[in-house]
């Protein structure tokens, strides 16, 4: 019996699922254009790319990428080799793709650079939600709490809230009271005068040059709950802004979510405005207590005498002590003591029942 002869055509050989060697390097994308996130809207982000000749240039430390006159609108999605990494309003991101801005054409978002801040708040409060973090805006470097003085009445303990905020994010604050035709701002303003925090005081109509001046080439975000009039001061302050506006309903007295998203606005002397939908809360669960407490200087040097591990919520806590001296204001360690309760699992809407004994004078 002759011996068969095989050749190649009696292999079968399975094709490989590629030509090309896997790797794990990744492109280095050296012709990307910088640009910088102003909407963000169901996985599409809307970005300003700068013209190509003034590329690399900024008007100011502070100022992101892409910002000025004669910038362009270019949509972009992200790429795949960023994961899970978030993208939000105010990050500077590197561009590749169609960066033209025209019409149904997508760029790759395929790097987000290093951020200055983040302002984060937690999905809640409370145990079961394991501190979720959502993140807020990137790179701001001023956080505008704006708070009705009447109609809905002032906050204090949310407005407490956002200042320890501020002070994790590393986030200069500013208080701006609205509606001051309707109510005075002393009481809240004394109330805050130990922090030393700055502000301004505003009406409908009214004059809004200190305003301007303090938000004036700084990219400032405005947090608030709904119905304060964040959505009419950015149309004050930015005119082809059209931001939609609302009314506080008279039964329960909030506001109404007229801002559904984040949307950062150039403001016509240079800066930018981030807008942000109203918040009927603002957890602090991402925020460890020795933070919540740096929010508080005016507390901390009362906690020397403190037992170790205090957790300031006892009665052995020494701030008592320093309270009754006249070292601090008793509304403050009220203050810090129902962010602190809130944190292991007391609800801030239960603890805000107690607000019919608000602060003195203060809703």
């Amino acid at each position: 019996m002759r011996k068969r002869e095989y050749d190649e055509d009696d292999v079968r050989v399975r094709p490989g699922k590629g030509s090309r060697p896997r790797t794990r390097i990744r492109p280095a994308h050296e012709d990307a254009v910088p640009g910088f996130v102003i909407a963000v809207d169901r996985g599409r982000y809307t970005c300003l790319v700068e013209p190509a000749g003034e590329r690399g240039r900024r008007r100011r430390k502070s100022q992101a990428d892409g910002t000025g006159t004669g910038h362009r609108t270019v949509v972009a999605m992200k790429a795949r080799e960023l994961g899970r990494k978030g993208i939000v309003v105010g990050d500077r991101v590197a561009l590749v793709g169609d960066v033209s801005g025209r019409p149904d054409t997508l760029a790759r978002v395929v790097r987000v650079e290093p951020r200055t801040s983040m302002l984060r708040r937690s999905a809640d409060d409370t145990d079961n939600t394991d501190g979720i973090e959502r993140p807020v805006v990137a790179n701001a470097d001023q956080l505008v709490i704006v708070t009705a003085l009447a109609d809905p009445p002032p906050r204090p303990r949310m407005i407490d809230r956002m200042l320890v905020a501020a002070f994790d994010a590393d986030i200069e604050p500013m208080l701006c009271l609205t509606k001051s035709d309707l109510a005075p701002p002393d009481e809240l303003v004394a109330l805050y005068a130990p922090l030393g925090v700055p502000y301004v005081v505003v009406q409908k109509g009214g004059d809004l040059d200190e305003l301007r001046e303090r938000v004036k080439d700084r990219i400032s975000v405005l947090v608030g709950h709904s119905g304060v009039g964040k959505s009419t001061l950015v149309n004050a302050l930015v005119p082809d802004a059209n931001r939609a506006v609302s009314h506080v309903n008279a039964v329960t007295g909030r506001g109404r979510h007229t801002s559904t998203s984040a949307v950062a606005l150039e403001l016509p002397g240079g800066g930018w405005i981030i807008d942000t939908p109203g918040v009927r809360s603002f957890g602090l669960a991402h925020v460890s207590v020795e933070t919540v407490l740096a929010g508080f200087p005016d507390l901390i040097e009362g906690t020397v005498h403190c037992p170790k591990g205090c957790t300031h919520l006892s009665e052995e806590c020494a701030l008592d002590a320093w309270v009754a001296d006249d070292h601090a204001d008793p509304a403050r360690l009220e203050s810090l003591r129902r962010l602190l309760a809130s944190r292991e699992g007391a609800s801030d809407d239960d603890q805000a029942r107690s607000a019919a004994d608000p602060a003195p004078g203060l809703g």
